[in-house]
């Protein structure tokens, strides 16, 4: 498992899904997104306080998974994008997280979700949490448009596979000691990430 990995060992329980922003009765959704849940305020899943987005999916199958419950991408319940992200608007933070599940296996949606926010919320950061590797999804991003746009308003992106031989408690905002976390700004400006190493580089 990649980004439900690394949520946090502090903070394990899917949170419960919230009403206000779930299908209407007559289930009629305006571009709806697959949802594992959300936090609202969050300070284990990225640096700040953070609202997270947990999405449904996730093709890894990481044994010894955090969050197998969001691996069904027939899991979860449909939200409306709109909803969800005038909810992130009129939250107290700045700063948010994509996870799951496998963000990028709702990159289109995400990254709408994203420029949303931006449109009325400016200075949005975002840090999306993948088990793909930066490289994978690069390659990905030459054909598929969801993932280059998820790339583009991504700040910064926690990559690899959870690998349970690599479990540690050590590694800031990460499960195992293989995943890396990148500042990715410079896309689709340039590929040439830099390694975070140090928590306090992490803004």
């Amino acid at each position: 498992m990649g980004a439900a990995t690394s949520v946090s060992v502090t903070n394990p329980v899917i949170p419960v899904r919230m009403l206000d922003i779930d299908s209407t009765p007559t289930n009629i959704l305006v571009e709806p997104i697959r949802l594992a849940g959300i936090i609202e305020d969050s300070i284990v899943d990225g640096p700040g306080v953070r609202f997270v987005v947990f999405v449904q999916g996730c093709p890894h199958n990481c044994k010894g998974c955090h969050n197998p419950e969001a691996q069904d991408f027939d899991g979860g319940f449909n939200a409306n994008i709109y909803k969800l992200a005038d909810k992130i608007v009129k939250s107290r933070t700045t700063k948010l997280t994509f996870s799951g599940g496998e963000p990028f296996c709702k990159a289109k949606e995400l990254a709408k979700i994203a420029r949303l926010i931006e449109a009325e919320k400016r200075g949005i950061e975002i840090m999306t949490y993948t088990g793909y590797l930066y490289e994978e999804l690069l390659e990905m991003a030459k054909t598929d448009t969801g993932v280059k746009e998820l790339l583009t308003v991504t700040n910064y992106l926690k990559d690899g596979r959870f690998e349970q031989d690599k479990k540690t408690m050590d590694c800031f905002y990460r499960g195992s000691s293989n995943q890396r976390i990148f500042d990715i700004t410079c896309y689709p400006n340039s590929t040439k990430a830099k390694l975070i190493e140090r928590r306090e580089d992490l803004k």
